[in-house]
């Protein structure tokens, strides 16, 4: 494998990574499902028949073949808002199944967490502060230092967050108190206080948010019109925010909670606003627990965090015990970044 090809998950989102090897059991992550067909219909006319392979031994070779080949093959599995999924026949995925049964993704992650003691939270924390700034300062920046899979995970966050600027665009953001908690290096916290909001960014990661504080600074330096109140840059745990806030905001961080600690998470951050609350995590389906586990059998020197999906019926469960209604969704989903995005007001 290529050293420049990342780890799956990182921040927010669930990826997969880039090399030919993976794209040889996953011919493309996510594309449309009338594309797709078409492209499957074609190459079933080209396709030629192979013997069967035992599972183990047709994963090895699967590995082995090339994305056209592979491409040959491909079916398409629908998921959430008509989204399709391309992965091969009944061999491949029997193949597949081989690899997952054989593989141990969590040893990595619990030799790393040892480190720490066992806490998960400081674990995350030591990533961001060390391998993965490094990785995710390249994909939230500007530089064209990154590879294809780099390049639409950045693509894909940005949909995510051009899409809450629009709809916040209406509002006068003028003195709006806002909370935006996991922050990461401002690409949401910036843009709302420069519009004027009085902004409270805080992530885990005091390399992440200094990174932020840096990026704002730059901004105004080069003539951006800083808003009355300077945004505050603060290296703290989700857990720790405090205070009122008209709009609170958390993007692509439940990825790193798991399920027995999210209700908890959405609580606290609905205690933290006065109206409204707008959160996105990866959504919890059959497809992308497929894709999430195949990416892990190919773990970068930097994958160090566990990833979490969430039902989207249980997020928003969570959601009205705390007080809020969800009154507009979306779903961005590129070839390597999927994430369900919630507005909602308290009722």
């Amino acid at each position: 494998r290529s050293s420049r090809d990342p780890p799956l998950i990182e921040r927010t989102l669930v990826t997969i990574d880039s090399m030919s090897t993976l794209t040889s059991c996953v011919a493309r992550a996510v594309v449309a499902p009338k594309a797709a067909a078409k492209r499957s219909a074609a190459a079933k006319k080209a396709a030629k028949p192979s013997p069967a392979l035992p599972a183990g031994a047709f994963a090895t070779a699967s590995l082995a073949a090339t994305p056209a080949a592979f491409a040959a093959t491909e079916a398409i599995a629908q998921t959430a808002d008509g989204v399709g999924v391309a992965v091969g026949g009944a061999v491949v995925v029997a193949g597949a199944a081989g690899l997952l049964i054989a593989a141990d993704p969590n040893k990595r992650r619990e030799d790393m967490m040892s480190e720490t003691g066992g806490d998960e939270a400081a674990s995350v924390r030591n990533y961001f502060d060390t391998e993965g700034f490094n990785r995710w300062k390249k994909i939230y920046g500007e530089t064209d230092e990154v590879n294809k899979v780099q390049l639409d995970i950045r693509e894909g966050h940005q949909q995510t967050v051009d899409k809450i600027l629009d709809w916040t665009a209406g509002i006068d953001m003028t003195g709006k108190t806002v909370c935006d908690a996991g922050c990461g290096t401002g690409s949401l916290a910036i843009p709302l206080a420069l519009r004027g909001a009085s902004v409270s960014a805080s992530d885990i990661s005091s390399a992440m948010v200094g990174e932020a504080e840096v990026r704002y600074n730059e901004q105004v330096k080069a003539g951006a019109k800083a808003p009355a109140v300077a945004p505050k840059f603060e290296a703290l745990g989700l857990e720790e925010c405090s205070g009122k806030y008209d709009v609170v905001t958390c993007i692509d961080v439940m990825i790193h909670y798991p399920t027995d600690r999210v209700n908890g998470m959405i609580d606290h951050l609905a205690s933290l606003s006065d109206d409204k609350l707008i959160i996105s995590f990866a959504p919890k389906t059959l497809a992308y627990s497929i894709l999430k586990r195949i990416g892990e059998l190919f773990p970068g020197p930097s994958k160090a965090t566990r990833a979490y999906l969430h039902a989207e019926e249980d997020v928003e469960s969570a959601l009205n015990a705390a007080g809020f209604k969800v009154t507009r969704r979306e779903m961005t989903a590129t070839s390597f970044y999927f994430s369900r995005l919630l507005e909602c007001q308290r009722v």
